[in-house]
């Protein structure tokens, strides 16, 4: 196949900006104001503006917003949050730093997000919030979900960290729970050039805690209120998220327009049953961070694509309830059906903004290759 096509492809995307990222990174070291200072504080206004809150409070990471936000609501020893069963680590090791317990719920298997009707059997008198997670690009069931957080007094935090832009009845996710948190990683649909996040929240009080949280808890200076961290952001991440910002609505319709392709291109094939696409269903706004297919036979797929120069990714190999790290937990193996069936069968291919037509065609030849040659059936 004369056609490789690369899983993500950075180059393709900072090219064309180099000149003005060089700049504004010029522009911070002419400054010498590298922490905090006017361009965090520029960018803040720029993302809640396009968000539609009221607080977007910058801080060093997406799993660090988790830390933050859970932190605020004062979650800790000997509580629950109830979250998702399959997501990236960070969704649940930030629950279990703060000494409380991850709550596992299983995926509904069409969208991979939590469950809403699971949630109600998760809840024990220890339950402090519930962690939905927009796991990529998707927004999780937020109408179920808020009902069941009203309906026993606690708060939602949305990990918005692969869905920035994402959408759920009309309305920008990141603004419906008590705090939204949001991931700047480099690879993310926003991007800076290392690890940055947001925190979101449309509550004054909230807001007022977080930021503190986010710098020691230190308000003047020197004087400590509260027990925070670490969690700023560096004004160089600033910089480059204000120079990008501007593309993404761009970025997010080329990856929409991606999948309506992909669709186009699959749709035999989808149609026998070979693949699953990833749903999108009535009144959600994908913005596929991922592109996501589903087959039983997929590390047999995987292969065959590696060996052809096709990018492609495991999102996730291991669900959250089956990691060492969390075995101290007592899942089994069988306790999360439908997440555990999503670690093997799931495989993400490219979706980039900058992917070419020739590209995507390349990918979707090399897959309809593995299924019409039967290779899955002597898996």
């Amino acid at each position: 196949m004369s056609v490789r096509v690369p899983f993500v492809d950075l180059q393709a995307q900072y090219q064309p900006l180099r000149d003005e990222l060089l700049e504004a990174l010029t522009r911070v070291c002419d400054s010498q104001r590298f922490i905090m200072g006017p361009e965090v504080d520029a960018l803040e206004g720029e993302l809640a503006r396009m968000l539609g809150v009221e607080h977007a409070i910058a801080v060093s990471s997406g799993t660090d917003a988790l830390l933050l936000t859970l932190t605020a609501l004062g979650v800790g020893p000997g509580d629950e949050v109830i979250t998702s069963a399959y997501s990236f680590f960070a969704s649940a090791s930030a629950i279990v730093r703060l000494g409380a317990r991850p709550s596992f719920v299983d995926i509904d298997p069409a969208t991979f997000n939590i469950d809403p009707d699971r949630i109600a059997a998760a809840v024990t008198s220890r339950t402090k919030a519930i962690l939905p997670v927009h796991l990529f690009g998707l927004s999780a069931d937020l109408d179920s979900i808020l009902a069941e957080a009203s309906r026993l007094g606690v708060p939602v935090v949305e990990d918005a960290a692969q869905a920035i832009g994402a959408a759920y009845r009309s309305r920008t996710v990141g603004g419906f729970g008590a705090f939204g948190c949001f991931s700047f990683y480099p690879s993310k649909n926003l991007s800076a050039f290392g690890d940055a996040g947001l925190v979101t929240t449309r509550d004054a009080g909230l807001a007022r805690r977080a930021k503190l949280l986010r710098t020691h808890g230190m308000e003047p200076k020197y004087y400590h209120a509260l027990i925070g961290g670490n969690f700023r952001m560096d004004a160089l991440q600033a910089a480059v998220l204000r120079v990008k910002l501007p593309r993404l609505a761009g970025w997010t319709d080329a990856r929409r327009g991606h999948a309506t392709r992909y669709r186009q291109l699959f749709g035999d094939v989808v149609a026998g049953g070979a693949i699953t696409l990833p749903l999108e269903p009535p009144g959600f706004r994908h913005v596929y961070h991922q592109f996501v297919i589903r087959t039983p036979h997929r590390d047999a797929l995987k292969q065959h694509l590696d060996d052809r120069g096709i990018g492609n990714e495991i999102y996730y190999p291991v669900p959250l309830h089956l990691q060492e790290a969390f075995a101290t937990l007592g899942h089994r193996k069988g306790d999360f059906p439908a997440s555990e069936k999503a670690a093997r069968e799931s495989l993400a291919i490219p979706v980039y903004p900058e992917l070419t037509q020739e590209q995507q065609e390349a990918v979707v030849k090399a897959i309809v290759e593995f299924i019409c040659a039967g290779s899955a059936s002597r898996v």
